[in-house]
């Protein structure tokens, strides 16, 4: 994943009309006159061009692919959406998803049942976050989820055979690692203010059983019982009474959650599912082996859900402009999210090149997908986890903003500034201040 912070729609407004237009490194052969144009961030270049290329001798309709690098993509595209620029189909964040609609940047695909049927075969969570006011707006690109890993061999030596079940068993294990000097904050979890901060949040309050928004968009972060409190809890816990997650971690980023993995300088960690193979890969990391998953611990009255994330293949108004048009970026999106010539040949793609998970539940029984995953991790605990992972309940036109005063408050909680329940508050009466404005 990569950051997908928000701004207002009204900033983004203001400075679409100022961002630097797509590169444009590949047409397609077809020669039509007016190709369906697909825009992406800057990933897996080669193997998109590659996947339309064979779209294009396949079928015969010609495209213009275009991409531009994700920390400029979505103003790029805000101003290619104001200007009235032909983009057809392209990919999407789950996080952009309201805004997007809400502008009619983005059309529903609901007129399309041959893109709807592989909502049958799909992750529940990745269709969901497909979903606003009731309508689809595309189909999966990549989908992962937060994922529970630990170092096998820092626990063998603190003299525990299996990893942690709960939170609190965690809070046990990295005591007894602290005691022994192998480590003196055996925890990492990235709380630094930069777009995974609510991915970890996320994950924490699902697995203790919590939820930040209510379905009806209420926020129930600061309720008694909610989950969100002892997952806040054991952060502030682990930091200012058990000393096992460095205080540092409010300044702590994914990336450098990664770092301290692969050193060997972590015994448990909170990474995206596809960063276990970098944790295992002998020329990226010095603990290359000793890395593996479990599925997310419970807190007292949680589970082991996790959060999951999606990024998307949407379509515009303009690719719905006129029949012919409209058929030809369906089989597009289906090319790459769904079959193509008979198999899920890009999400398999996307597996052996760049370890990105998938929204087609199937996959994980495919036994080139199995072997792929198996050169680093369980093929079937990944399964099992993503059974349990889910949307984030914090989506919303408003959730960038938000979702900084919240990051903050959640900070300050952890570093002992703010109680618990006085940063939950400030969440809270952000998001009403925010949805009251509309």
């Amino acid at each position: 994943m990569l950051p997908d912070n928000l701004l207002s729609r009204r900033s983004a407004l203001k400075l679409g009309a100022a961002s630097a237009a797509l590169t444009m490194p590949f047409s397609g052969p077809a020669g039509a006159a007016d190709p369906v144009g697909f825009a992406t961030w800057s990933a897996a270049v080669d193997e998109v061009k590659a996947h339309l290329a064979a779209f294009e001798k396949e079928t015969g309709i010609a495209t213009a692919y275009s991409n531009a690098p994700f920390a400029q993509y979505r103003d790029t595209m805000v101003a290619k959406f104001t200007g009235g620029a032909p983009v057809d189909m392209l990919w999407m964040s789950d996080a952009w998803l309201p805004e997007f609609a809400q502008a009619g940047w983005i059309a529903p695909i609901d007129r399309f049942p041959e893109l709807t049927a592989y909502n049958a075969v799909t992750s529940d969570f990745c269709t969901a976050s497909l979903m606003y006011q009731g309508k689809q707006y595309g189909l999966t690109y990549y989908t992962d989820y937060m994922g529970f890993l630990y170092n096998e061999e820092l626990l063998a030596k603190a003299g525990f055979a299996v990893p942690p079940t709960t939170w609190d068993e965690v809070s046990t294990q990295a005591a007894a690692i602290k005691a022994k000097g192998l480590l003196d904050y055996p925890v990492v979890i990235g709380m630094a203010a930069e777009s995974w901060q609510i991915e970890f949040i996320s994950a924490l309050v699902f697995s203790h059983g919590g939820r930040m928004v209510d379905d009806a968009g209420k926020p129930v972060m600061a309720e008694a019982g909610c989950g969100a409190a002892a997952a806040l809890g054991w952060l502030a816990d682990a930091v200012q009474t058990h000393k096992i997650l460095s205080p540092g971690c409010v300044q702590t980023g994914e990336l450098e959650v990664l770092k301290t993995a692969s050193a060997g300088r972590a015994a448990f960690v909170l990474l995206p599912k596809y960063r276990l193979r970098v944790l295992n890969d002998k020329q990226q990391s010095q603990v290359a082996g000793k890395f593996k998953q479990a599925l997310m611990p419970m807190g007292p009255s949680g589970s082991h859900a996790t959060v999951g994330w999606i990024r998307f293949y949407g379509v515009t108004p303009h690719a719905l402009a006129t029949p012919d048009r409209a058929r030809a970026s369906a089989r597009l999106m289906e090319w790459f999210a769904g079959k193509a010539d008979g198999d899920y040949r890009f999400p398999k793609i996307l597996v052996k090149d760049l370890a990105l998970g998938f929204g087609i539940t199937s996959l994980f029984a495919d036994p080139e997908v199995r072997r792929d995953f198996a050169a680093y991790g369980d093929p079937d605990l990944m399964a099992s986890q993503q059974r349990l992972a889910r949307k984030k309940d914090t989506i919303a036109p408003w959730f960038g903003e938000w979702n900084d005063a919240n990051g903050t408050a959640w900070q300050q909680a952890v570093l002992g500034q703010a109680s618990v329940e006085q940063a939950l508050k400030t969440s809270a009466a952000k998001w009403t201040e925010l949805r009251n404005a509309g």
